[in-house]
């Protein structure tokens, strides 16, 4: 049987911060990546649900920001612009989610992250 592991209030508040920091990124350039990594880096060695949380989130925005330098140059030829409008909106869903998720204690894992931070 799994054992089920609770977190406290403040592990879980930072955790959903780690994800929902990554909206920095549509006020300040590479928001979205210095947001969670600033969250990530502040808590990381208190607490391992806030260390599991920031480096998804980190690795999240990373291949989002990947998918999107490799994305540009299809604009060109148009089939670029409905997948960059499809990222952006994947992107906003799952960090939606994976602040809930975290939010509650549960595990979300990221669809299309690379794993660069383990």
């Amino acid at each position: 049987m799994d054992e089920i592991k609770t977190y406290t209030q403040s592990e879980r508040d930072w955790a959903m911060f780690c994800h929902l920091s990554s909206f920095a990124g549509y006020f300040f350039p590479f928001g979205g990546i210095i947001g969670p990594l600033i969250c990530w880096i502040s808590r990381k060695d208190q607490s391992e649900w806030v260390n599991t949380n920031g480096k998804s989130a980190l690795n999240f925005q990373i291949s989002i920001l990947l998918y999107t330098i490799l994305l540009i140059p299809l604009c060109f030829i148009i089939v670029g612009i409905p997948l960059l409008v499809a990222l952006g909106i994947l992107e906003m869903v799952c960090v939606i989610v994976a602040s809930i998720k975290a939010a509650q204690g549960e595990v979300f894992k990221y669809p299309i992250s690379i794993p660069f931070i383990q």
